[in-house]
């Protein structure tokens, strides 16, 4: 009797399947994971009644009218909208506060973020699509506690301050790999496009212990897409009003058996001279831009690692006098900058075949740099190989152990006299081999508390042994909620010639009081992020207090002479202190918030005095708002972001403020998807905000009447630092992205 009624119930449901599979209706899956959805709800904009899908995710339409228009909802999920045409598959993109991103930056192994002990925000493509931004620069001003800061008004450098430090205390990584050497943190950081970013993982405080000299601020990982989830063909083309044209080609294709690859190009030029404040000189640089990005993945047994990437980029960027031609190229007769780079970049990883995980990885980048900043000359290149081995083992339960040795030599050559010889005699690159040390343990104390412990070695030919501990602790208070308590250290051995452009500029002359010894910082932060589930949807909490302190600090001094840059260690000490706020708001009907917003206390104090630092706004803040309007599938992204007053470098009897003003940099982009296509539209700048008089004495670049005491009686200097926000006003810009799967 038992087996007739197994019999017909299996009959039962294999022919309910049957007929369920006939039926005409649409599959739904996590856009991500593609695991099956069950239990959402599917309603038409017209008419009543609607559809749930059932706990295979199959939803039978049957009724259904043809090209009418519905909503899929489902908790946890962004709403889809989708015209019926036929059985389908919906893919549901989860909201991004609930995923359980894998990150790495934290601790150099795979894991979970909500696992990890140390706090990594982590930015997805959406991120920088919501503001139609094509390279990194530009995509990461909305970020919160970093900033994207202009150096100089003339050639348009720029680096990425993290908390108010200074750009190169921020090491940025490219698929965990020290990729970006410090010559090339002046321009080398534009050449990376958008299109390329899989997402990017953002670690504030030093991380030296993982990562060495220059990770004090922070750590920004960028990994790039993977080979085998990578669209087969992808196009981004985008236009402004001001002349701008970028360009982004990549396709994935298979290498013989054993092997995937990746190969994309891009493309960014600008050549339109503008002046609109009238000083004759440009606003923003002109610039060609051209790189090359390649990726392979090979086939192993047991999905062991193995890869190899490379990039190369051609820039040749100019900005100066409006008249300037190349035959002024390094005279005194027509101020301009024209600085030419040449980049290249290799990359790669190889898992050991043994029972325990034993990865060895390397990197090497090649930056060349000709130049000329007004009459003087800038030639350099740089090269920087790195190799590291890493050792994974799970010591019983609780252990997490990993272990590993580095190599980073570093080869600098320039025609300043910091590569001269003995006497300033014959040509003497600088080459140092830096080895390190480093171990880590991650220890599981209980299910709500986990500690991360670490220590590093490294070993500098000139300065001797240098230690870097550090400690995580990671407190679940509920499901929802989580505290973590970081400490450590960090060190770095600063090129001032590599790293500040103020020194290159031709404007002022560098001096050194005293032979330079590396920073050295003690870092705490406390996190705590939280989550809440209204009626409505769901709201994301997050919230840091952060305090770093400073030893050696190595200081530019722009206020001993308006001619000079004098550079010395730092008598005293040094504090970055602050807290950062963010919180998101996502509604089911498909609505998104978001604001954020760091409070900054940056100074040094030596001898009793305090001096604020330079391009560190006490306050800034960001907000963006996300809207799809269902029944045109267009989609409207707003974004703002708030920059308090910050100080900056005046000279004596300065006319200008050395407090810039408060301002607003806002954008407002349009998407509607068709099939494989993707057409996008916006405005930067809506407020068409200029700061104003970035130039002092734009008339007489070169200084040739800057003594004579009628024309100049305060006995101003032309100079190009005077910088708080770009010079581009509002501007309009178009593009259409192309995608085959």
């Amino acid at each position: 009797m038992l087996g007739k009624i197994l019999v017909s119930f299996l009959s039962l449901l294999f022919s309910s399947t049957l007929l369920a599979q006939n039926l005409p209706g649409v599959h739904l899956r996590d856009a991500r994971s593609r695991e099956v959805l069950g239990f959402a709800t599917l309603r038409p904009h017209e008419g009543t009644g609607g559809v749930l899908s059932d706990s295979t995710g199959f939803a039978a339409m049957p009724h259904a009218v043809h090209g009418s228009l519905w909503t899929v909802t489902l908790t946890g999920y962004q709403n889809q909208t989708f015209v019926w045409k036929g059985s389908a598959d919906i893919l549901l993109e989860p909201l991004d506060e609930l995923l359980n991103e894998v990150v790495v930056s934290g601790t150099l192994r795979a894991m979970s973020r909500s696992e990890s002990p140390v706090p990594v925000e982590v930015y997805t493509p959406k991120f920088f699509k919501q503001t139609g931004a094509t390279g990194l620069l530009d995509g990461l001003r909305m970020a919160n506690g970093v900033q994207a800061q202009t150096t100089c008004n003339v050639c348009g450098t720029a680096d990425i301050r993290i908390n108010g430090l200074d750009g190169p205390y921020t090491m940025i990584l490219i698929d965990g790999m020290p990729i970006v050497s410090a010559l090339s943190t002046v321009y080398g950081l534009q050449g990376i496009p958008t299109s390329l970013i899989e997402r990017m993982e953002v670690v504030k405080g030093p991380s030296s212990t993982l990562y060495g000299s220059e990770a004090v601020a922070g750590v920004i990982n960028i990994i790039t897409r993977d080979v085998l989830c990578a669209p087969r063909f992808t196009a981004d083309v985008q236009g402004t009003t001001q002349g701008e044209w970028s360009a982004d080609l990549g396709g994935r294709f298979r290498l013989g058996k054993k092997a995937d690859g990746l190969l994309s190009g891009n493309m960014y030029q600008f050549s339109n001279r503008l002046d609109v404040n009238g000083d004759n000189f440009t606003d923003m640089p002109l610039q060609q831009r051209y790189a090359a990005f390649g990726k392979i993945r090979f086939d192993r047994p047991k999905q062991r690692l193995a890869g190899v990437t490379a990039r190369y980029v051609w820039e040749d960027r100019f900005g100066g006098e409006m008249q300037w031609k190349p035959e002024f190229y390094g005279s005194d007769s027509v101020y301009g900058e024209k600085i030419r780079t040449d980049r290249l970049e290799v990359l790669g990883q190889w898992q050991a075949p043994l029972r325990d995980t034993v990865v060895f990885s390397f990197s090497f980048n090649d930056h060349a740099q000709n130049s000329a900043y007004g009459k003087t000359l800038f030639n350099a290149r740089q090269r920087v190989s790195f190799v590291q081995a890493l050792w994974e083992k799970a010591l019983g339960r609780r252990h997490q152990t990993a272990a590993g040795a580095s190599v980073r030599h570093t080869w600098y050559d320039d025609n300043t006299p910091i590569t001269a010889g003995p006497d300033g005699g014959d040509n003497a690159p600088s080459s140092v081999v830096l080895p390190g040390l480093f171990v880590q343990d991650d220890i599981k104390i209980t299910a709500k508390h986990r500690l991360l412990l670490g220590l590093r070695f490294d070993h500098h030919p000139a300065h001797g042994a240098v230690w870097s501990p550090r400690a995580n602790w990671k407190w679940s208070l509920s499901d929802a909620q989580t505290l973590r308590v970081s400490a450590g250290n960090g060190f770095r051995v600063a090129n001032v010639f590599s790293e500040d452009h103020a020194a290159l500029t031709g404007a002022r002359q560098v001096v050194f009081e005293e032979k330079l010894e590396p920073e050295k910082s003690w870092n705490a932060n406390v996190n705590w992020t939280a989550q809440f589930f209204p009626e409505f949807g769901l709201v994301g909490l997050d919230v840091s207090v952060f305090h770093t302190r400073f030893s050696n600090r190595i200081l530019a001094d722009y206020t001993v002479d308006p001619d000079l840059v004098v550079y010395r260690n730092l008598d005293g000490f040094g504090i970055s202190q602050g807290i950062s706020v963010r919180s998101d708001w996502s509604w089911a009907h498909g609505l998104r918030v978001s604001g954020a917003v760091t409070l900054l206390d940056v100074y040094v104090e030596e001898q009793g005095q305090r001096r604020p630092q330079l391009y560190a706004p006490g306050v800034s803040g960001n907000a963006t708002i996300s809207y799809t309007l269902p029944r045109w599938l267009l989609t409207i992204d707003g974004n703002a972001s708030l920059t308090g007053p910050m100080h900056l470098p005046v000279q004596p009897n300065d006319f200008r403020s050395e407090l810039s003003p408060w301002y607003v940099l806002a954008g407002l982009q349009f998407t509607r998807p068709w099939k494989n296509f993707e057409m996008y539209a916006g405005v930067r700048n809506l407020l068409n905000f200029l700061p104003q008089d970035p130039l002092m004495r734009p008339f007489d670049p070169f200084d040739k009447q800057a003594n004579d005491p009628v024309s100049n009686p305060n006995g101003y200097t032309f100079d190009t630092g005077y910088n708080y926000a770009p010079m581009q006003g509002r501007r309009f810009y178009f593009g259409v992205r192309w995608k085959i799967s």
